[in-house]
């Protein structure tokens, strides 16, 4: 028992902290009023009215008649899709009032295994952000569809979920539930048997399907698209995530929806699921998503407790954070304002630790000595040549029609289109003018060589090639372009580099990104990483490309649990099928 924090909340002696003059947001109850939070330590011992516990040596703080919540929670993100290494992450994100997260570190796990994804973990442990860590549920991803770097079977994830820091498995895919998946069935039971949480991967689950996973052990989940589907999850007792993703833009919908249909919302709360870098630089994080529900009629305290108790609750964490009262975690923010126009958050202390003040971070890290497990990941098994993406047409075919993979303009979610292409010495050609373009993945951890190939549109890229070691859930290199020259550059350069994102064009390097931490992650402030990208992404629309984070909607055209076609190293993937297809279709002429 820590006797100081009891002395503290009764009086005795003075607490460590105190911000007073405020509007407490008490998610627990609902209500707003006049109040203050009293710290000792990494705990809070006293809201409300704590004027009693401030004495010689405590520090306080003026909320100026703020509104004071609890730090912000999300419940499901990949720190790997900012693209920056976690100590930047973690103050990016600090800055914006996040003080809990969520994570598998999945994509640390497809390259470098458990290994990697412990050595993340350690360079965190300086940082003040709270990092719970959720076990991988399918490394690879997609078995037998995908090389990865990384491998996780059922005794890795029972070792991985000894671990304190370890809350539950991510990402349990609802196909390979309905499957019945060996060592998916031996993980949930694992799970269950220790009480932790089972996180859902559960697009396109409804009904009976949904019924199913619900029924397996899935408690909370962060795939539904709409409104219905929220809802749907929530009457089943399933946490609920309204997603605001930089490549899935769909909270304020989600919204409405919810507020109209007027259902109760504790099992609903707010993530993010993939987070670029340019979006947490300029626009923010779970503050951005905030105004973005308030702008879309969710009341100020339902959209607080969303991003707080309700996060907490979705892992059964609201025993220790999520809200402010005697005992949680000391995660406090002082906001000002409660519309989408006025909310900004001012100030935020994260386990007592007071890390922004007035809109000025206080806190820097280090840039970490990282372990030789997650650095130089890229190796190829066989050379890579212009020859090495081409696609071999019938013999004797002048003309052939083809199944090219569509991206939509809002979500990297493909769909198939049928055009016809030319033939020539043999090969299928792309054609810019009908927004046909090769696409091709590349296996990079030396082995077996694969290249899957296909075609791709929705880009529009009128020139070049574009590459990146950031490819979704196996993170081979991934490359498009219009022809096979500037192709084979853009992947060398990047096993030179050991990773990064590259556009090239005429056998030059226009613009490169070089991630040198599992060819995922840069060691860059958020602010250098974003200008780095705007430098890449207005290459590309100079280029004619219309997609504004390219790379990021790229990495998700390998992803082959996402619908409805994808490429991988092993070939051109049928995600609704789970099997390789010829994207040749058949002969014209």
């Amino acid at each position: 028992m820590d006797t100081k924090l009891l002395d503290v909340a009764t009086g005795k002696v003075p607490a460590d902290a105190v911000i007073a003059n405020g509007k407490i947001v008490n998610v627990y109850t609902g209500e707003i009023y006049d109040g203050g939070v009293a710290i000792c330590g990494n705990t809070i011992a006293a809201v409300g009215d704590v004027d009693y516990c401030i004495g010689e040596g405590t520090t306080v703080t003026d909320a100026g008649g703020n509104y004071i919540t609890p730090g912000f929670i999300d419940a499901h993100i990949h720190p790997e899709s900012s693209d920056l290494s976690i100590r930047p992450f973690a103050e990016a994100v600090l800055a914006h009032g996040t003080t809990s997260i969520m994570t598998d570190l999945h994509e640390i796990g497809v390259v470098s295994g458990l290994e990697g994804i412990e050595a993340i973990i350690e360079e965190n442990e300086i940082t003040d952000l709270n990092m719970y860590f959720v076990v991988p549920s399918h490394v690879p991803f997609s078995p037998m569809l995908e090389t990865s770097g990384g491998a996780f079977n059922a005794e890795i994830i029972k070792k991985a979920l000894e671990r304190e820091d370890a809350i539950g498995i991510s990402e349990v895919v609802g196909h390979y539930i309905l499957a019945g998946f060996p060592d998916l069935m031996e993980s949930l039971d694992t799970v269950k048997a220790s009480g932790q949480i089972a996180a859902g991967h559960l697009p396109d689950m409804k009904g009976p399907a949904m019924n199913a996973c619900l029924a397996a052990g899935v408690s909370n989940d962060h795939e539904a698209l709409d409104g219905p589907e929220i809802v749907e999850r929530m009457r089943g007792g399933c946490c609920a995530m309204l997603r605001e993703s930089s490549a899935a833009r769909t909270l304020a919908d989600q919204v409405k929806y919810v507020v109209e249909s007027g259902v109760d919302t504790t099992y609903a709360s707010i993530v993010s699921d993939d987070l670029h870098c340019i979006d947490l630089a300029r626009t923010g994080h779970l503050d951005h998503h905030i105004k973005v529900a308030l702008e879309a009629g969710l009341p100020f305290v339902k959209a607080i407790q969303m991003v707080t108790l309700n996060a907490a609750r979705a892992f059964e964490l609201e025993r220790s954070i999520g809200g402010l009262a005697p005992g949680k975690r000391a995660d406090v923010n002082i906001v000002a304002g409660d519309t989408a126009e006025t909310f900004e958050v001012k100030s935020t202390w994260a386990a007592g630790k007071q890390v922004l003040d007035n809109g000025e971070l206080l806190v820097h890290y280090p840039v970490a000595e990282h372990k030789p497990c997650i650095l130089n990941t890229c190796t190829l098994l066989n050379p890579i040549t212009p020859d090495s993406f081409k696609i071999a047409a019938p013999e004797g075919a002048s003309k052939v029609k083809v199944k090219c993979m569509d991206t939509l303009p809002w979500i990297p979610i493909t769909q198939p289109r049928e055009v016809e292409l030319a033939c020539v010495d043999g090969y299928v050609q792309c054609d810019v003018a009908q927004d046909v373009l090769y696409i091709a993945q590349v296996e990079r951890y030396g082995k077996n060589g694969n290249v899957g190939k296909a075609f791709m549109g929705g880009f529009h890229l009128a020139s070049g090639a574009i590459a990146s070691s950031v490819g979704h859930d196996n993170h081979n290199i991934i490359v498009m372009g219009t022809n096979f020259e500037d192709m084979a550059v853009a992947v060398n350069h990047l096993v030179d580099i050991q990773g990064g994102q590259c556009f090239v064009e005429n056998g030059e390097v226009v613009k490169d990104i070089p991630y040198p931490v599992c060819g995922l992650l840069s060691d860059l402030s958020c602010e250098e990483l974003a200008a780095e990208k705007d430098e890449l992404n207005a290459a590309l629309a100079a280029r004619g490309c219309i997609i504004p984070i390219t790379c990021m909607f790229l990495s998700f055209i390998c992803l082959a649990a996402l619908p409805t076609l994808a490429i991988t190293d092993h070939g051109f993937i049928n995600v609704l099928t789970m099997q390789i297809e010829d994207p040749i279709l058949e002969v014209v002429e």
